[in-house]
């Protein structure tokens, strides 16, 4: 080809000079060859592409695929050409030649590699079941085996042998890739096993303890899962410890509606009792249990009047508490309430009393499983109930704090002590004054903190 070069000629007596003027005229026709495909296949091609109604075409034949392509014509020239050049050792022209096939393949398989990131973004976009099926991580498989036949082929040609040659072997290295690609091929087959069993989508929230993971899932690759935890950190995990561990998945809460209160008030175990007849009388004005109230009566009555003469005492007969009065107010309000989805478990159950009280649990499920709703309603359900105790004659079980016991200790009143007792605080005001009124004339202490009186002088006499 650059030996038709008739203006050339006079240079072929200074050979050196010859063949570097060759090989730059070949790396000038490579330059054009590019540029100009360069303008064709990807300006051109990128407007008739994107002027189609279609969206796929845009996503296969994006630029980037395009400019990848057009790096194989130079190489073609440089393969083809560089044995036209004269007076160039043998053993450089092979090489160049080596080299420009080897870029050859490389540019196609990064070409491949852009191709199927495009189907993985159109699959993405255009289906819906993309987040319950991704197929990154098969798409990633196809890449590792196009990366690998393409290291074969681009060794195999640069040394000048035969792919085939090659590959035979390793098998005799089937040990070390085994080896070397065991986190990849656990990760496939943990892929395979999570898609086929829709054990994970993208955008569930898991929990994994183990790798302090706690948050939604935003990535699902071939060897790794990304999850965004609640604080906004990322913690990435091997695919396949999503297989060999355990994990929650908080999914079913999602899709079914409803997100579950399961929490308890410690009752103060001692303001349990009977309720007297005018404290049924006084709570009869609250109407969610109006009727409860006048059930529980007519139930107890019928009892009651089925005791034998003896049993009529009333340690013997059935009475209505403060307790499980509170129990029938709250099953009631939380079935009144809006906010609680009534097609679930809903109940009001009393726990084994322990230390710190009686515990008296809710466990229901909420209608909307957005946090922040879930929260307020939750909050509100128990201000409602906390601040109602004392209409039933109950108390909270709180432990009692420095300040209570300081206050307990030097006679002050305190907080604690008016929610034990709401008349303490008159008690002690009260034994304050009669403190104040056995005291002497002389220094006004009282008697029960002066000193004993000095009776030396009368031992003496």
């Amino acid at each position: 080809m650059l030996e038709n070069l008739a203006f050339l000629e006079p240079l072929q007596a200074y050979p050196y000079a010859y063949t570097v003027l060759q090989l730059a005229g070949l790396a000038l026709v490579a330059w054009l060859a590019n540029w100009l495909t360069r303008v064709i296949l990807v300006r051109v091609v990128t407007r008739v592409v994107k002027a189609t109604p279609m969206r796929w075409d845009d996503a296969l034949m994006s630029p980037k695929v395009l400019a990848r392509l057009a790096n194989i014509v130079p190489a073609l020239i440089i393969a083809s050409g560089i044995a036209a050049i004269t007076d160039l050792p043998a053993g450089l022209e092979t090489v160049v030649r080596n080299v420009a096939w080897a870029f050859v393949v490389l540019t196609i398989a990064l070409a491949i590699s852009n191709v199927l990131d495009a189907v993985n973004e159109l699959y993405v976009r255009g289906s819906s079941r993309a987040n319950e099926r991704p197929i990154k991580g098969y798409l990633q498989v196809v890449k590792l085996v196009v990366y690998v036949f393409a290291v074969v082929v681009i060794i195999a040609t640069l040394i000048d042998r035969s792919p085939l040659l090659l590959l035979s072997g390793f098998g005799a290295m089937s040990a070390v890739v085994l080896l070397v690609f065991k986190d990849t091929i656990l990760s496939l087959v943990a892929s395979i096993q999570l898609a086929n069993n829709d054990m994970l989508r993208v955008g569930d929230w898991i929990e994994m303890p183990a790798l302090q993971a706690d948050g939604d899932v935003i990535d699902m690759a071939l060897n790794t899962v990304k999850v965004q935890n609640w604080d906004k950190t990322v913690t990435t995990i091997p695919t396949y410890r999503l297989i060999s561990d355990s994990f929650k998945n908080w999914r079913g809460m999602q899709e079914s509606g409803g997100r579950r209160i399961k929490r308890s008030l410690l009752i103060d175990q001692s303001s349990v009792r009977f309720l007297e007849p005018e404290e049924r009388s006084r709570l009869r004005r609250i109407a969610l249990i109006d009727k409860y109230l006048d059930d529980k009566r007519h139930e107890l009555e019928a009892y009651n009047a089925n005791l034998l003469a003896k049993g009529k005492d009333p340690v013997n007969t059935r009475r209505v508490t403060n307790i499980g009065t509170f129990r029938a107010y709250v099953n009631h309000y939380l079935r009144a309430h809006s906010g609680i989805h009534q097609d679930m478990t809903l109940l009001v159950r009393q726990l084994e009393p322990g230390p710190t009280g009686l515990p008296i649990e809710l466990y229901c499920f909420t209608n909307s499983v957005a946090w922040a709703v879930y929260e307020d309603t939750q909050s509100d359900i128990f201000d409602h109930l906390i601040a109602m105790l004392p209409e039933f004659g109950l108390r909270l079980y709180q432990a009692p704090s420095g300040a209570d016991v300081s206050a307990l200790v030097t006679g002050r009143q305190s907080p604690m002590a008016d929610a034990i007792d709401p008349g303490i605080g008159a008690k002690l005001d009260q034994s304050d004054g009669d403190d104040e009124s056995a005291t002497d004339e002389g220094d006004g202490a009282p008697r029960a903190l002066r000193p004993p009186a000095d009776t030396s002088d009368d031992l003496e006499s």
